[in-house]
C-alpha cells in the first residue's frame, strides 16, 4: 500500500521532525517514525532524487505520509488552513502523496532557504523578493528540482511538494496501517 522512504533504496536524508519535539506542536507526534509514501509519489520522488543529485544535491525529507490522526494534532495546535489542512476534508499528506523536504549539499548540510521547516509566517512563502539572493536561489532550485519531477509547491510553505489529482488517492489512518507510527 504504501513505500518505505529509507537508505539504500532511496538515497536521501530522513529527519522527521514530527517524530522530535522540534515542530510546531514541541511534542513528538509520531511514537514510531517511519518514511512512507504512496507508489507514485515515491515513483516521482527517485526522479527528485536524480534531479538534485544533477545540481551537486541531496534531499532532505521532514515528512512525508501523516496519518489523519496526526493531521489533527496539527490542525489543533495550529487550526489555520493556509498552514494546516483541514482533516476534515483531509491532507495530501494523509493520502501519501505530499513531503516537506529541504534541499542540502554534498555533506549533508541544508541550504539555507531563509526560514526553518514548520515557520507558518509569510516568509516561508514562496517568491518572496526580500530574502537574500542566496535564499532566493536556494529556494527556485528546490523549486526547479521538485516541478521538474511532477510535484506541485505550496505557495504558503517553500518546503512542501504534493502530487497533483490529489482526490485519486484515499485518505489513510494510522488505525488502518495496524498503528504503524502513532499506536
Amino acid at each position: 500500500m504504501l513505500t518505505p522512504i529509507a537508505p539504500p533504496d532511496f538515497d536521501v536524508d530522513i529527519e522527521l521532525l514530527y517524530a522530535t519535539p522540534d515542530n510546531l506542536t514541541g511534542v513528538p507526534i509520531y511514537r514510531h517514525p517511519h518514511c512512507l509514501l504512496h507508489p507514485d509519489a515515491a515513483a516521482a520522488l527517485r526522479a527528485a532524487i536524480r534531479l538534485a543529485r544533477g545540481i551537486g544535491c541531496r534531499l532532505r525529507l521532514y515528512d512525508a505520509f501523516r496519518p489523519v490522526e496526526a493531521q489533527w494534532a496539527l490542525w489543533r495546535a495550529l487550526p489555520d488552513p493556509s498552514y494546516i489542512a483541514d482533516p476534515a476534508g483531509g491532507s495530501t499528506h494523509s493520502r501519501g502523496i505530499a513531503v516537506d523536504l529541504t534541499l542540502a549539499d554534498g555533506s549533508g548540510r541544508p541550504l539555507d532557504m531563509g526560514t526553518g521547516f514548520d515557520d507558518m509566517t509569510e516568509q516561508s512563502h514562496h517568491g518572496r523578493t526580500d530574502l537574500t539572493t542566496e535564499q532566493q536561489r536556494n529556494r527556485a532550485a528546490l523549486l526547479g528540482v521538485m516541478t521538474a519531477a511532477g510535484w506541485r509547491h505550496y505557495a504558503c510553505e517553500w518546503w512542501h511538494y504534493q502530487l497533483p489529482d490529489e482526490q485519486r488517492y484515499p485518505l489513510l489512518t494510522d488505525a488502518a496501517l495496524g498503528g504503524l507510527m502513532m499506536g
